[in-house]
């Protein structure tokens, strides 16, 4: 290979899906060129082809997908006239990949070390002890605290943050020339994104690695890549260098995706055209919040470590540790921290979602202790509180419809609506989440991975709760959808007096919809205040570490991944 030659190099690929309705052209006559050292970001609106681009790399694509055309080289090599038996080689070993839900990508049966080390017997000469100590090293490297511990544990026993960055060193081990990133950072807070893209960066270095970066953060995109393209229905419509990029998009679908990003600016001012008609103006600063609807004191979450041949109870983790907060009606407050701080495990307790746990404390949800219902109680009181999970794919019914998976809810929680009333709030909810009209008819896997988030947020609203638990729910949505969603539930909170409890690392969302601000560190709400306050005279150390590490997107300025 000549040294000024690409690492990667795509002529004019096209892909086609077969379906209900026909053949759909999902990729069309694409081609980019990815350089050794070189991170290239794909960038676009979830369903526009930037997946199905990097499972065609990796000969990967679904059952019902199909190249039909182009040519895929790498390091010189067609990739598309190697046999499948080569094609063993080359996934995992020359070219690694991290996979956008790694709930769904890690295999639950397997330890995460066992996970890692089949890549690294597979791809490497590392075998036995070698092997293993090679796994712990990526687990520290990745950021897993007590890597010669938890390299014996399942991935239902981690975080979302910390599957991700699992899945990062399983992509990794083996050193491959190639790295595809699909999302790499979505599940990840902002101090550990630093640390992994940090990682990624020295990786790439040491190794003259390429990168091709799959990925909506638009602010991680500046900081990090070298060239961007920027597609569209399956086509790139824009490509530059990131600097050009940023500095002077051309297409107007590229300022249209900076204009959707979410600010402390921007607050109170809908994100898009649709959302600026349907609000005329209005400004979430002029409505106050009302009475309190959710009252949380000495909440306490505390997981059992047990040890021995009689598993006997040696100590306990204490996910959450004395957590207390009011929420009222109107009122978003968002909870904030590193991954693992306890966030999920707080919203999950609040729904009583949580196995194997000693839970106490008090949740009084509209007078009513969530903790203390008895079965019965606690159905009425799941009419009023509800939530829209990190994962959208694992927490859809793979084997039902749309439609179903929406009745099924009104069904069961609000048993005074007829079929026929079902039905026509389940319409109206796909209609304003932005999905098609036949949505209803379809499953699950049918859908991109925004697709999916926006149908969990659906069933969520379906049944009009008056608290609504959002655990990363813009996590796996792209700009332009993200701010779509933004503008439904600043709507839905003005119309019907929705209280948000807003789950995420994304800064960006956070000072654009929090009213107040709780940062959690340890299981413990260590700083709660005014949204301004927090944001902008931050008292605790771990709130400034927090914003410190957030990825900032100022137009016009050069990237940093430009002069890496």
């Amino acid at each position: 290979m000549n040294a000024g030659s690409p690492m990667l190099e795509v002529r004019d690929l096209e892909i086609d899906i077969a379906g209900e309705r026909g053949i759909t052209q999902a990729v069309k006559r694409l081609g980019l060129a990815v350089a050794r050292r070189e991170t290239f970001a794909l960038v676009g609106e979830s369903g526009c082809g930037k997946s199905m681009t990097a499972l065609a790399l990796l000969r990967l694509l679904p059952d019902a997908g199909r190249i039909v055309g182009g040519q895929i080289d790498l390091d010189g090599e067609d990739l598309n006239r190697l046999p499948e038996s080569a094609m063993r080689g080359v996934r995992g070993g020359r070219i690694g990949m991290i996979f956008q839900e790694p709930s769904t990508s890690l295999n639950p049966v397997m330890r995460v070390g066992d996970q890692i080390i089949e890549t690294l017997t597979t791809h490497t000469s590392l075998r036995g002890d070698t092997a293993r100590l090679r796994a712990i090293d990526w687990l520290r490297r990745v950021g897993i605290p007590e890597p010669e511990r938890r390299i014996d544990d399942y991935p239902f026993q981690f975080s979302g943050g910390q599957k991700q960055r699992v899945m990062i060193a399983i992509a990794l081990a083996a050193e491959p020339l190639l790295l595809i990133a699909d999302e790499p950072t979505t599940a990840l807070d902002v101090t550990v994104q630093a640390q992994v893209l940090d990682l990624l960066a020295d990786i790439q270095r040491e190794l003259g690695m390429a990168v091709l970066l799959i990925t909506h953060d638009l602010a991680v995109v500046k900081n990090v890549a070298h060239h961007v393209a920027l597609m569209r229905g399956g086509e790139i419509v824009e490509s530059a260098s990131a600097e050009e990029f940023f500095r002077a998009p051309r297409h107007p679908y590229a300022r249209q995706l900076f204009d959707a990003i979410p600010t402390f600016d921007k607050r109170g001012a809908p994100l898009t055209e649709q959302g600026r008609q349907a609000r005329q103006g209005s400004r979430r600063g002029e409505r106050g919040a009302g009475a309190v609807v959710l009252d949380v004191q000495d909440l306490q979450v505390h997981y059992p470590v047990r040890k021995g041949p009689l598993r006997r109870i040696v100590s306990w983790v204490k996910a959450a540790d004395g957590v207390s907060f009011t929420l009222r009606a109107g009122e978003t407050l968002a909870l904030l921290g590193e991954s693992g701080c306890g966030k999920t495990t707080t919203g999950k307790a609040l729904l009583r979602l949580i196995d194997g746990a000693h839970v106490s404390g008090r949740a009084m949800l509209l007078g009513h202790d969530l903790l203390a219902a008895d079965r019965r109680s606690l159905q009425r009181l799941r009419q009023d509180i509800q939530i829209v999970f990190q994962d959208p794919f694992a927490s859809l019914d793979p084997r039902m419809r749309i439609g179903d998976i929406l009745d099924e809810g009104l069904e069961s929680l609000r048993r005074g609506m007829s079929p026929r009333e079902r039905a026509a709030r389940a319409a109206r909810l796909v209609e304003r989440v932005g999905l098609p009209a036949d949505t209803l008819s379809r499953y699950p896997h049918e859908f991109s991975g925004g697709q999916r988030q926006r149908i969990a947020i659906a069933r969520a609203l379906a049944v009009e709760p008056k608290v609504l638990i959002c655990d990363e729910p813009t996590s796996a949505l792209d700009v332009s959808v993200q701010a779509q969603i933004l503008d439904l539930l600043n709507e839905l909170q003005e119309e019907l007096g929705i209280a948000y409890l807003f789950i995420t690392h994304n800064f960006g969302v956070v000072e654009y919809l929090a009213d107040r601000i709780a940062v959690m560190d340890g299981g413990r709400i260590v700083e709660l205040d005014q949204a301004d306050a927090v944001l902008h005279a931050p008292r605790q150390e771990v709130t400034r570490k927090l914003l410190a590490a957030v990825p900032r997107l100022q137009f016009g300025a050069a990237p940093e991944g430009g002069s890496r």
